[in-house]
Formats: structure tokens, C-alpha cells, sequence
């Protein structure tokens, strides 16, 4: 692997794709009355996605300050390593999951109070429901193993949905359907890896945000165990919304002018097992945000 650096921070340029991204669904999106969480949604199908070379920063947007950049990037690894627990996500830093495993919601699913589900991330992640293997199918461990000894197949990629644990029509055992983590990743011949993600339900104005950083970060992991170059970052969405009650916000932070990306390193360069990355890991500098937005509603 060549030396990954990013770019100095005063060369860099000003990134504008989630701001474009916001005013693209204000202007184009439908209004939604009806969603899942019962709040009306303006929303665009497939719009066109971000594309973020790694060397001009870290994916974290600068419009308002993101300050649990951290925790994001533990709930993915959390999930990596097969979380499916609130206990378990919280012992990765991250602790915002339980107003999505309240008893209320636990018991819809058929669940204990405090579990995602089989059909949450980390089961689907780590131990995807397959005949003959009790545990399941690692499929990150799979990923690890084909961007090493076939990194020009067109199989390195993963899959976040058990169709029947996660469907409405199947046996529905999970809190929060899988949201993101369709992954495919790319190999170029100079030994530059890719990775696309492509996002089924995309909350612009609150999980977007984190969303960004922690595949980039994803990608980053990969690269280190795999002796590849971080490369591109590229991010597309199905279905991206901004619900009625969170435009305020949005339109807070179109107001705002973006400012570089900052600076994201991995504190240790010999991890060579992605299921050791803890957040402590990753390092930021370089981070000068507009300051925070604290109001913006969630949607559950």
C-alpha cells in the first residue's frame, strides 16, 4: 500500500454535495403524508449521489458541528462485529440506539427489551441467517478475505437485508429496519480501493451526516488491513427525505457556507484485523464547523 495522505487542509476545497443534496429534495422532492413514522416527508427517489476523494478530507460536513463524529464510526463497528444489543453498541461509544429498542417497540417485534433484532445490522452483518452454518455467514469477513486474494472480483461486496426477519412480510423480528450498508467495493490495478454505499432510507438532516463519515472511515479500515489506498468514497440513495418538521434546520444550514473537510487518521497503522478497529482508533483534526444545531427532530 502506498502511503495514504490527505491533501495539506489549506489546499483543499470546500465541498457543496450535501448542501445540494438538501436543496435538490426541498425543490424537487413530493410530499409523503404517510411514513412509517408518522410524520410527513418531503422525498426524492433516486437522486444523484455524493462522489468524495478521501485526500481532500473526511466526509464530515462543516455546515453544523457534528460533535459525535465518534460514536457514528462505533455503531459501524459495533454492527461489524455483530452488535445486536443496545449494551453492545454502547460498549462502541455508541449510546443513542435505545429510543429504538424501547419495551414498546421491543414487544412489537417479538423482542427483549434492549435487542435490535435477527433482522438488525449486526446479525446480518456478522452472522447472517444461512442453512448449515449455526452462527451464519460473516459476511465482512468474506469481504476482508476477497479484497485480499481476488481484489478484481465483482463480489466483494455486502448485504445488511435478511428479507425475513426485516420484511414486512416476512416474520417482521427487528426494532429499525437496516437503513444503509449496501457495499461494493473496487480495486483499481495501482492498488486504490473504492467503496460505494448505497442507502435505501436516507434521513438527510440527522443520519446522512454520520452515515458519511463512518463508511469513510469503513473505507479507510479496509485499506489499512488489506495493504490497498483509500481512494473514493461514494455514496448514493434511494429514498432521501427531509421531514416537514426538520425544515427549519435544513434551511438553517443552507444558510451556512461549507468549509473544508478536516482530517482523519488511524492511530494505529498495524491493525491488521478489521474486527480490532475500536473508535479510539480514529483520530480528527482540522474540524472547524459552524457550531451545532442541537433541535433537529428525529423521526422514530
Amino acid at each position: 500500500m502506498d502511503k495514504f495522505e490527505m491533501i495539506p487542509y489549506e489546499q483543499r476545497k470546500s465541498d457543496f454535495q450535501y448542501q445540494d443534496l438538501l436543496r435538490t429534495v426541498l425543490m424537487c422532492g413530493e410530499y409523503r403524508k404517510r411514513t412509517n413514522q408518522g410524520v410527513g416527508a418531503i422525498s426524492l427517489f433516486r437522486p444523484t449521489g455524493f462522489s468524495f476523494n478521501l485526500r481532500n478530507g473526511i466526509p464530515l460536513i462543516t455546515e453544523r458541528k457534528i460533535g459525535f463524529w465518534r460514536a457514528a464510526i462505533g455503531e459501524l463497528l459495533a454492527f461489524i462485529n455483530g452488535a445486536v444489543t443496545i449494551a453492545e453498541l454502547e460498549s462502541f461509544g455508541c449510546k443513542w440506539w435505545g429510543q429504538w429498542a424501547t419495551k414498546d417497540l421491543t414487544d412489537r417485534a417479538g423482542l427483549r427489551e434492549g435487542e435490535l433484532g435477527p433482522g438488525s445490522y449486526g446479525a446480518a452483518f456478522h452472522n447472517f441467517s444461512t442453512p448449515g452454518l449455526e452462527k451464519g455467514f460473516n459476511q465482512f469477513e468474506a469481504l476482508v478475505h476477497g479484497l485480499r486474494e481476488k481484489p478484481w472480483s465483482r463480489t466483494n461486496l455486502v448485504n445488511p437485508w435478511v428479507p425475513y426477519f426485516a420484511s414486512e412480510f416476512g416474520k417482521r423480528s427487528v426494532v429499525c429496519a437496516p437503513c444503509h450498508g449496501w457495499i461494493n467495493c473496487y480495486v483499481h490495478n495501482d492498488g486504490r480501493l473504492d467503496l460505494a454505499m448505497d442507502q435505501r432510507s436516507a434521513d438527510l438532516p440527522i443520519g446522512v451526516p454520520s452515515n458519511m463519515i463512518q463508511y469513510a472511515a469503513l473505507l479507510m479500515a479496509l485499506a489499512q488491513c488489506c495493504d490497498l489506498t483509500p481512494g473514493f468514497f461514494i455514496h448514493t440513495f434511494v429514498d432521501a427525505h427531509i421531514y416537514e418538521n426538520q425544515v427549519p434546520a435544513v434551511k438553517k444550514i443552507l444558510d451556512r457556507e461549507p468549509k473544508r473537510f478536516p482530517t482523519l487518521k488511524i492511530t494505529d497503522p498495524t491493525i491488521k484485523d478489521l474486527f480490532a478497529f475500536r473508535p479510539g482508533h480514529f483520530e480528527l483534526s482540522d474540524y472547524d464547523p459552524h457550531e451545532a444545531i442541537t433541535d433537529i427532530p428525529v423521526a422514530i
